[in-house]
């Protein structure tokens, strides 16, 4: 297992999408990098999503994480809003994947709870113990102090997850 670990959190968003990128040494996190992706608005909605698309790859290549983690979606009560927000989170889960890096996804409760302790926390919460967590970082939006807190997650969580899918990969070719 190599010294540290870098995740890249993603939460994604049509107009939005935060971008965290944080180190991993043991039980220490040390922040990278943070930033968020606009997309124009006066776009149509396949444009912008190469917008988006661009953005990731280039985080992908400059911090070249060995994993990713992405924000599940929330059921909304606006269908063409959770349509758009649906298409963004493909873009999000496809941009790592094709670079060969795992992409895990975590629910907005659980990202909540594992990063401040109650699953209903509100942003400002968020933010703060992002900055808690990793000293020095300051989020360039509320979106990227959300997808810190997304990685974060998945540096508390993202092990656990990958032993329970290697036990489960095991007891398969145990049946075969």
């Amino acid at each position: 297992m190599p010294a540290s670990l870098r995740f890249l959190g993603i939460d994604p968003g049509l107009r939005a999408t935060g971008w965290g990128v944080i180190d991993v040494s043991g039980s220490r996190l040390v922040h990278v990098a943070n930033g968020t992706i606009t997309s124009n608005d006066r776009l149509s909605v396949a444009e912008r999503l190469v917008e988006i698309e661009r953005g990731l790859i280039s985080v992908v290549e400059a911090h070249a994480p060995d994993a990713a983690a992405v924000e599940q979606a929330f059921v909304a009560r606006d269908p063409v809003a959770a349509l758009k927000l649906g298409q963004a989170r493909a873009v999000a889960l496809l941009v790592p994947a094709r670079s060969g890096i795992p992409v895990a996804e975590y629910a907005p409760n659980h990202i909540k709870k594992s990063v401040v302790g109650a699953g209903h926390a509100g942003k400002a919460q968020i933010r703060m113990m992002v900055e808690l967590l990793l000293p020095g970082s300051r989020a360039a939006s509320e979106h990227a102090a959300d997808a810190l807190a997304i990685a974060i997650c998945h540096a508390h969580s993202g092990g656990a997850n990958e032993r329970i899918a290697a036990a489960l990969l095991r007891a398969e070719a145990a049946r075969a």
